[in-house]
């Protein structure tokens, strides 16, 4: 059956791109992120996970906690015949508490938000409305609840509104911002004050995002007070992405939950599992998706070592508890299961590009609209690892990571003297090697990055029949 599905999906995709062209998957380089040798018998994390600053010698190493982006200190830039006319940036969130479907470890670790919980409030064009208070979400339980011991986190008792931005990650969504306003103020000619018609911040729908555009726009448009983002509809939105896709969650099931080639790894990881369960008190088999990959304990264990939070023992025996050796085989793991997910498995290519066809559509737009002499000059996406994570797959990165705390790619336009235009693609701040015969992409001529484009989503109809909507 699954290789059926692939079958199918490939005659889909050939229609999709029409003029007899198909979507084509350009295998990742190997490396210790997606060798299963290594990661289940290896040591060490593949990067840092304890920490958002990364020392300045070592600045560009995967960081977890606040991913590389880019800096004055390492920006390289072209030579003078080139003229930067337009970015567009896509990133994930900063570092947050983990979600409450991820904190169901029987534990006394708590989290502690005061005074940085969610700002919630309605704001109106006149009046006592727009002059409210400031209200700022502090969540709580109550005794009288029994349901409160019964559902929900481990962390009973906690004030933090799971999932939500800490602190921390507040603080490095501004440094983020800051960052980029060094580098690109005034190459773009981007004032103190965001100004939306030349400027354009979007978010999606999970508040997360808001709570990082706030604190990120106070970095790159220092003097903004109030700001109005760009959202759409939690029934069509590109950016999260949550269109509807049929045929793209079918091809992904037949590569995952159909493949011995994705449940091997689970199976050879049985002893690991074995202790994070005594630590943890899950069962196996669980109904929470624990088991069918590690991205419940990689969220977990993450947030607690980002945030300076000890790992978790067992409260039922102390003795029991989850140790830093453990903690990295689970970090390989994940990085592991997102290589296979958007780039290792033969199909992932053709899953990027209907699972997230519309966004690179959108992108596409943006480009010619700059390049037409359009006023707008920078365009921020605030999202999800489950966005960044196909834009590497559709570019089919050499070498795939899970996308960390604050990841971002970035998108340059450029112009010469002879009024030709050109991309470059930034990942962690630098061009990113791509296993696709665009090779590096740096200084690519924009028509080639049009037609790969087209090549693998071809226009919104296609797009949307190819999906089977």
């Amino acid at each position: 059956m699954a290789a059926s599905l692939v079958l199918f999906a490939s005659l889909q995709l050939a229609a999709l791109a029409g003029a007899g062209a198909t979507v084509v998957h350009y295998p990742p380089s190997a490396s210790n992120i997606n060798n299963l040798t290594f990661v289940l018998n290896g040591t060490g994390a593949p990067g840092i996970f304890n920490s958002s600053v990364t020392p300045e010698k070592d600045y560009g190493e995967y960081n977890w906690c606040n991913m590389p982006h880019v800096r004055v200190q390492e920006y390289k830039t072209p030579s003078k015949e080139y003229t930067l006319e337009y970015v567009e940036i896509i990133q994930r969130h900063h570092k947050r508490t983990p979600y409450a479907s991820n904190t169901f470890f029987k534990e006394d670790i708590t989290w502690n938000c005061d005074g940085e919980g969610p700002v919630v409030y309605g704001k109106g064009p006149s009046g006592t409305s727009s002059d409210v208070s400031v209200i700022q979400w502090s969540a709580y339980t109550d005794s009288q609840n029994p349901w409160t011991n019964t559902v929900g986190p481990g962390f009973v008792g906690t004030n933090c509104q799971l999932p939500q931005i800490t602190s921390g990650g507040l603080e490095d969504s501004h440094e983020h911002g800051a960052d980029i306003r060094a580098v690109y103020a005034e190459r773009l000619g981007l004032g103190e004050t965001y100004d939306e018609t030349t400027n354009q911040i979007r978010v999606t729908n999970n508040v997360i995002t808001s709570q990082v555009a706030g604190a990120l726009v106070k970095g790159l448009f220092p003097l903004t007070t109030n700001l109005s983002v760009l959202l759409q509809s939690d029934t069509y939105d590109s950016l999260e992405p949550v269109y509807s896709c049929p045929t793209a969650n079918s091809l992904f099931t037949s590569y995952t939950t159909d493949s011995a080639n994705w449940t091997d790894h689970l199976t050879a990881a049985a002893p690991l599992y074995a202790k994070l369960d005594a630590v943890s008190g899950t069962s196996n088999p669980d109904s929470g998706g624990w088991h069918t990959s590690f991205d419940h304990y990689y969220d977990n264990l993450s947030a607690k070592l980002c945030h300076g939070k000890p790992l978790p023992c067992s409260v039922n025996d102390t003795s029991l508890c989850v140790t830093m050796d453990e903690a990295n085989e689970v970090f390989r793991l994940g990085n592991w299961e997102y290589s296979y997910y958007y780039r290792d498995a033969p199909a992932s290519t053709q899953y990027s590009a209907l699972h997230y066809g519309v966004f690179f559509l959108e992108l596409k737009a943006h480009l010619e609209a700059a390049m037409d002499g359009g006023k707008i000059k920078y365009f921020h996406n605030i999202a999800h690892d489950g966005s960044v994570s196909p834009v590497l797959g559709f570019l089919q990165i050499a070498t795939m990571v899970w996308p960390g705390m604050g990841s971002e790619v970035v998108f340059e336009l450029y112009k010469n003297a002879e009024k030709s235009y050109f991309m470059r693609v930034l990942w962690g701040g630098q061009p990113m090697d791509t296993s696709t015969p665009m090779g590096t992409l740096d200084m690519v001529p924009v028509q080639t990055f049009f037609d790969y484009i087209d090549s693998m989503v071809g226009s919104g109809a296609e797009l949307l029949s190819a999906c089977g909507v």
